[in-house]
């Protein structure tokens, strides 16, 4: 479909537990981190509560479970580290096989139904009080202790379980820390229920098993992230922001979230792509802007991406408006619930904020959508900037190149990938840089460009008045010029 096809402008006693043994780039000599393992795709399941821990688990050895058959990371004998120590407060290569599926949120849309546990998840009273969750890294053969342990014990602190409620709608998703006073970032798609509600509930839940009430701060459905304030919050642990720019395929990842309502969950995998582009239809993108026009890529019979809210329903017949968007790709299981968490390097530094899931299945409604070990997570470079942006003034913007572009592939005679481009905007950024119809544009930024959606995403990246640099082909020659972005409205 065209990449303006959305109608919008183009494009417990610490002493007595063994430390967890420093990450690999803390200690002195030691070698680079290897890529992690590939593990096996979750399979689905229903969102189940989770329970708190015994007041007195701490001193059993092999504490008894409150309920039979749901540990939910309660030590079951040997020992823990804990997840924080002190007084706690509180290229564009190829196209995607098979469905995008937004890691999106436990529950969703379809309401809270019996496998919430409702008021146990939800204290309307205070600002903050103790909750559920696993709220230590089981370590049981200390002399053992992997480079995944390390990170998930520096990692987990700042890593936060949203619950969002509107009327009998609600779902899960994850978040990170941004500040020690509470700042938080996630996705759109969590916080308004996919476009469902402008005036969210929501309940936050930090690894250490406090929950705190929270507010909207800023939201930017264009890159669907948004920033969020818990109330009352003090001494949180922010992330550590990466570099997504120096990723490498085959660098360690792990993925920290809520997935299938499963606080405290670490997966782990490698990078499997870079410089991915996706397009996923949205209810909470918005529409009918003032578009670039453009005359499709050979895929207008209907997009297959759209957000799956774990209990098999889609949001797709209900709108027809997309974000594109950049993405890390990964193997790291990532699931509904994961939406909004971090993806993390070897070193726990944040590189990606989990948002999308393939799924081989043909319909979401044949509860085949959790992870096939193909998972996009936003980089923490574009990540960093928004979250900036929407923590200081609530909103932020995104780049407007000002042309109408299709798939190179898709134009008769075409001899390369890239985006076509059919027409340009008097005065904006591509005509005052050169652009003109019938050029291919083959690289923006340095980024390879196989499609119109490459070339949107990467717009859509750099704030307003960006220069960028641009590589297109005209009659067998390429060439390059620099652009300036409009403004998306």
């Amino acid at each position: 479909m065209s990449e303006n096809q959305d109608n919008r402008p183009e494009e417990n006693s610490a002493s007595s537990i063994p430390p967890v043994p420093p990450l690999p780039s803390q200690a002195a000599g030691s070698p680079a981190t290897p890529a992690g393992d590939v593990r096996p795709a979750a399979s689905m399941g229903p969102s189940y509560p989770q329970y708190p821990a015994p007041a007195d688990a701490a001193a059993h050895t092999s504490p008894t479970l409150p309920y039979p058959g749901h540990s939910f990371g309660i030590p079951q004998g040997g020992q823990t580290s804990p997840v924080h120590t002190g007084e706690k407060k509180k290229s564009g290569a190829g196209k995607v096989v098979g469905l995008l599926v937004a890691a999106a949120l436990v529950g969703g849309a379809a309401g809270i139904g019996t496998t919430w546990a409702g008021a146990n998840l939800w204290d309307t009273n205070g600002a903050s009080s103790t909750s559920s969750g696993p709220q230590v890294v089981t370590v049981n053969k200390t002399d053992s202790v992997n480079a995944t342990t390390a990170i998930a014990t520096k990692v987990l602190p700042s890593v936060v379980t949203i619950n969002v409620s509107a009327g009998q709608n609600g779902g899960t998703g994850s978040g990170v820390v941004l500040s020690k006073d509470g700042y938080v970032l996630t996705n759109t798609h969590v916080v308004t229920l996919d476009g469902e509600t402008g005036s969210p509930t929501i309940s936050v839940t930090t690894s250490d098993g406090h929950i705190y009430q929270a507010k909207v701060v800023g939201t930017d459905p264009i890159y669907d992230l948004a920033v969020i304030k818990l109330e009352g919050a003090s001494g949180l642990t922010p992330i550590t922001w990466g570099d997504s720019s120096t990723l490498n395929v085959g660098d360690q990842t792990v993925a920290i979230g809520a997935p299938l309502g499963l606080s405290n969950t670490v997966t782990t995998g490698i990078v499997s792509a870079l410089n991915r582009s996706i397009e996923i239809a949205s209810s909470a993108a918005p529409g009918n802007g003032q578009g670039d026009g453009g005359n499709g890529n050979g895929n207008e019979g209907g997009n297959p991406f759209f957000f799956d809210f774990g209990q098999g329903q889609s949001q797709q017949q209900q709108t027809d408006t997309s974000i594109k968007i950049a993405v890390i790709q990964t193997d790291a299981p990532i699931n509904p619930g994961n939406s909004g968490g971090p993806l993390v390097d070897g070193e726990g530094k944040l590189v990606g904020i989990n948002v999308a899931i393939a799924s081989a299945s043909s319909t979401s409604s044949s509860g085949q959508s959790g992870s096939i070990g193909v998972g996009f997570s936003i980089p923490s470079d574009i990540a960093h900037r928004i979250a900036d942006d929407l923590m200081t003034d609530g909103k932020t913007t995104h780049g407007l190149l000002g042309a109408s572009v299709r798939d190179a592939s898709s134009v008769q005679g075409a001899s390369i990938t890239g985006a076509y481009v059919v027409d340009v905007t008097s005065g904006g950024g591509a005509a005052a840089g050169g652009l003109q119809a019938g050029d291919i544009v083959t690289k923006f930024n340095n980024v390879p460009i196989t499609g119109a959606v490459d070339l949107t995403a990467q717009v859509r990246a750099l704030a307003s008045g960006t220069k960028a640099e641009v590589a297109y082909v005209r009659d067998g020659r390429t060439q390059t010029t620099e652009v300036t972005v409009g403004t998306l409205k």
